[in-house]
């Protein structure tokens, strides 16, 4: 996975005024690859759609990935007949890939794209792009998988979709509820942190992306959408899911180990409600709590296997003492990383060391259980000493808890020399400059504007009917972008 840093941390979601500008708001893109057929009805469509519903400018970019057909030839001419139109031209085949260098480039603050065969109700659109004008949310999917969709669709895509949805949630824990629907937006400025962290340039684009969002803590919405299948789809299924499992698997182990720095993104936003100091309640407590009962749970459990497992090769007291040794031991790792959020090896020793301590004192509780039970009892049950232990055990367990908070694992000052405990909203990485607040939302010019208004810095050459093919070759033609990184190339492209 990718480990360089990321552009700059996240402003503020601010709601982007309306006003007069001469940059778009939002940027629908349409990744295409030998779609020649289909590209002229779905820009037709889409622009008409937009024009009568959309009360901002906009623009429409089609993404030719290495198209082999007459693609690029259709691209040149809507752009010449449509001023909203702008071509893009890639000589690598991958969706992921056109999208993100697209998004990149664009200056609009608001980006979307959608699939070729608008197999998507555009009456969806507004609703999808909204949350994210408003400041509301970052991301925006359309799902095919709410209760209030309304889905036309082959029982074997509707199995593979659901399929791969119930893999993501018990693999990945995605909460969103649909990956693969071609409808989806995004906040420029959320783009330019998180896209350096997606790898995939293929059909896997999208999943990975979504993860790595819910994982940093943004905010995605999700919105019902009307779809009616394209029976001429070109997507191979086989192919597709075969890359998205490996996609999973490589995404998978990437958030298991760590090498995915999602800290340079999390909690990137000025005013989080949690971030907010609320007198006479301690900072993270209940959390904390949550996370030390699962752990402890899992220790206990852990403890009486142990002791049973050492009871049969010595008495109570040993089997006691060697059983809570080995499990303090875990219980102090396990709680002082996922309970109390210490990363890395500084301060371990220290760590286990106090933890020693606290066992100390956990095993003077339930060695004077046990005495107390001899005492009273000459040759107890079995069963009568682990229900003593296991009183005992919750007892040693509130007090644990509160020495790890108080004592071994105590709050400290971000500013603190040799803190390792990580709080929210402090980022491990060096801080960049926020960028600008965007200018004003720009209303959609009119014709005389259109016609005057500055070039964009990504605009290709217009020609006439047939000017392209009498005078240069399509290839010259359209523009020649290179990839966000040198680097980015695919494997499976020749």
């Amino acid at each position: 996975m990718r480990t360089d840093s990321s552009p700059g941390t996240l402003p503020a979601r601010e709601h982007l005024p309306a006003g007069d500008a001469g940059t778009p708001v939002l940027d629908v893109v349409i990744p295409v690859y030998n779609e020649e057929k289909d590209l002229q009805p779905c820009v037709l469509r889409l622009h008409e759609h937009l024009k009568r519903t959309f009360p901002y400018a906009f623009r429409i970019t089609i993404a030719d990935n290495a198209s082999t057909d007459t693609t690029p030839l259709v691209s040149q001419r809507l752009e010449a007949e449509i001023p909203e139109v702008k071509a893009f031209r890639l000589e690598q085949k991958g969706r992921g890939r056109a999208l993100r260098t697209v998004w990149s480039a664009s200056d609009a603050p608001i980006l979307a794209y959608m699939d070729v065969d608008l197999s998507t109700d555009l009456n969806a659109l507004l609703p999808l792009v909204a949350p994210l004008i408003s400041g509301h949310s970052d991301l925006a999917i359309g799902s095919r998988l709410a209760r209030s969709s309304r889905v036309v669709r082959g029982p074997k895509r509707e199995f593979i979709s659901r399929a791969y949805n119930l893999i993501l949630r018990g693999s990945l824990q995605a909460r969103f509820s649909d990956a693969q629907c071609g409808f989806k937006a995004i906040r420029r400025d959320v783009a330019q942190v998180l896209l350096p962290l997606v790898e995939d340039t293929g059909w896997f684009f999208d999943t990975e992306m979504l993860v790595i969002a819910e994982r940093a803590g943004l905010r995605i919405h999700e919105v019902p959408v009307d779809w009616v299948d394209d029976p001429d789809s070109t997507v191979h299924i086989v192919k597709t899911a075969t890359e998205d499992l490996k996609g999973v698997w490589r995404v998978g182990k990437a958030l298991a180990s760590g090498s995915l720095p999602l800290d340079r993104i999390t909690r990137p936003f000025g005013d989080d409600p949690r971030d907010r100091e609320i007198q006479d309640v301690p900072k993270g407590l209940a959390r904390q709590l949550v996370g030390f009962c699962v752990v402890g749970g899992l220790s206990t459990l852990f403890y009486l296997v142990l002791y049973s497992a050492f009871r049969q090769f010595g008495g109570s007291q040993i089997a006691n003492a060697l059983a809570l040794l080995v499990s303090a031991v875990a219980n102090t790792a396990a709680n002082r990383r996922l309970t109390f959020g210490v990363r890395g090896r500084g301060g371990a020793v220290r760590h286990q060391a106090q933890g020693l301590v606290v066992f100390g004192i956990g095993l003077a509780l339930t060695s004077g259980s046990l005495a107390a039970l001899n005492a009273a009892s000459s040759d107890p049950a079995h069963s009568t000493e682990l229900a003593v232990l296991i009183a005992a055990n919750l007892a040693a367990t509130v007090l644990r808890f509160l020495l790890f908070r108080a004592w071994v694992f105590p709050d400290r000052d971000d500013d603190q020399p040799g803190s390792t405990v990580v709080a929210a909203h402090t980022p491990s990485s060096p801080t960049y400059p926020t960028q600008q607040p965007y200018p004003p939302l720009p209303q959609r010019p009119s014709a005389h504007q259109y016609a005057t208004a500055p070039q964009s810095p990504y605009e290709t050459t217009e020609f006439r009917a047939g000017e392209a093919a009498e005078h240069r070759s399509w290839r010259d033609a359209t523009v020649q972008l290179q990839p966000v990184r040198p680097t980015d190339t695919d494997p499976r492209n020749s």
